[in-house]
């Protein structure tokens, strides 16, 4: 039985594969079809680079904050989509801001870098004024946010305005044309999404990041485990760079292992890249940077608004039993193309005719034989 099931499933695979040979013999068309469209693919994309060479990104935004389980809310960010703005034709291209600082020692520090943003990374600084955003011009750019961090980790050593056991952490992201610089000082996070995959463009500032506990124990600092010891043995931080935190750092104009100096990187976005994260520490506690682009990718495909994705990524991590406070900016460079409709395709019945000797073969095998 098992023998002549097989035979008929031979004949009847022959007959299709012949059937459907010859129709698509008839529907061949004189020229090979992937070698066109490969052709015109390439010609498609080459004309897509020279025009995006030319274009700005589309810039919009959404962010979303929470308390978590924390008694107090220390996280502050800010959200400028149009830097114009605020600084009139300070730069000569479309420009956004965005920064996440993540308190602790309670909420003054990270709400004093919120309060005067504007001033510490712009006002404050010396840039050339050029309307061509070249290498000069970026690697002034670069240094001035260097220089606001530290002008910034300067005030707060002020008692005046926080407390010597108050600090936070600060991460800051400016879109200027098609050029991108994250300046990071902690353990905040900035995370490309580029074409679905995550990329880092932030490092986190953490005692078990090696090259950060080699810096620190050059400097004299102790790392145990997971923190950074401060002089006192009440006092310990997770992070090896911080604004504020001066009883850490005292007395001032000395090298402490606890720095407020940043990492400064710049990038040339391309229409790969979709859009931006930057999020502070209770995001990244319980979710890796791939999980959270997935999961702000689907959500935009669905309903393409980066303040609802903000949220949801929040939600996410409070879901996942985050201990933090929770902060989120979502900033997106073009719109994404939607999710395809899942609608069941009609099936395709073919109908093909058996030979003699096939049809002998199935009567043979229902009637038993």
């Amino acid at each position: 039985m098992k023998e002549t099931t097989e035979i008929m499933c031979n004949v009847i695979d022959v007959q299709y594969q012949l059937c459907l040979a010859k129709d698509q013999q008839n529907m061949a068309p004189s020229t090979p079809v992937f070698d066109s469209i490969s052709t015109e693919v390439s010609r498609f994309e080459t004309v897509v680079e020279s025009s995006a060479a030319k274009l700005f990104p589309r810039i919009r935004s959404g962010s979303y904050a929470d308390i978590g389980s924390r008694p107090s809310m220390d996280d502050e960010h800010v959200r400028i989509d149009d830097l114009s703005a605020h600084l009139g034709s300070y730069f000569k291209c479309p420009s956004s801001f965005y920064a996440v600082f993540d308190g602790h020692g309670g909420p003054d520090a990270a709400a004093y870098v919120k309060r005067n943003a504007v001033r510490l990374f712009f006002e404050d600084v010396h840039l050339p004024q050029t309307s061509d955003v070249d290498d000069v011009f970026l690697r002034a750019l670069l240094n001035s946010h260097r220089e606001a961090f530290l002008q910034a980790d300067s005030a707060l050593a002020d008692k005046s305005i926080v407390s010597s056991s108050c600090g936070t952490t600060a991460l800051t992201a400016l879109v200027l044309g098609r050029h991108l610089v994250v300046a990071n000082a902690g353990d905040c996070r900035a995370v490309l999404c580029r074409k679905g995959v995550a990329v880092d463009v932030s490092q986190d500032h953490k005692p078990s990041y090696l090259p950060e506990r080699r810096r620190v124990e050059e400097l004299g600092g102790r790392v145990q485990g997971e923190y950074l010891n401060g002089p006192s043995v009440t006092r310990a931080l997770s992070v090896t760079r911080a604004l504020g935190d001066w009883d850490f750092k005292l007395p001032v104009g000395s090298t402490s292992p606890l720095t407020a100096e940043p990492e400064v990187q710049q990038f040339m976005l391309t229409e790969a890249d979709e859009f931006l994260i930057i999020g502070c520490d209770g995001i990244w506690d319980v979710m890796s940077s791939q999980h959270a682009v997935s999961l702000v990718r689907r959500g935009l495909r669905r309903h393409d608004d980066p303040e609802l994705s903000a949220r949801e990524l929040v939600m996410e991590a409070s879901r996942l039993h985050s201990a933090d406070n929770l902060t989120a900016v979502v900033v997106c460079f073009a719109s994404p193309n939607p999710v395809e409709s899942c609608e069941p395709r009609s099936r395709r019945l073919r109908f093909f005719c058996l030979s003699e000797e096939a049809r002998s073969k199935l009567k043979s095998l229902f009637e038993g034989n």
